[in-house]
C-alpha cells in the first residue's frame, strides 16, 4: 500500500460497536497515523524534488559548485548529500 492510499484511507477495522472511549482512542490513533503518513509523504517530496533539482544543475553543468562561494564541493559532501547546493563552510555559516 503506498503512502497516499494509506494516507486517504479511513479506519476499517470493524470497531463501530466497541465502547466510545475506545472509539476516540482508536480516532485518536488514526489521526496520529495519518500525521505521521503526511510527515513521511512531505519529506519523500521534498528529497526527490531536491533530487531533481540536482539532476537539472547536472544538466546545466553547475552541479556541484557552491551557490554561495562559487568553489568546488568535495566529493566527500556531494557523496553524503547528493542534492546539496553548498560546501559545508558555505553551510557552517548559515
Amino acid at each position: 500500500m503506498d503512502l497516499s492510499s494509506s494516507i486517504s484511507s479511513s479506519n476499517s477495522n470493524g470497531t463501530d460497536d466497541t465502547a466510545g472511549s475506545s472509539k476516540t482512542l482508536e480516532d485518536g490513533s488514526a489521526t496520529l497515523e495519518k500525521e505521521s503518513l503526511n510527515q513521511l509523504a512531505s519529506r519523500q517530496k521534498k528529497f526527490i524534488d531536491q533530487l531533481e533539482a540536482a539532476l537539472i544543475r547536472i544538466e546545466n553543468k553547475t552541479y556541484g559548485i557552491c551557490r554561495e562561494t562559487g568553489k568546488l564541493i568535495p566529493k566527500e559532501r556531494l557523496r553524503a548529500v547528493p542534492h546539496t547546493t553548498l560546501s559545508m563552510a558555505a553551510k557552517m555559516k548559515q
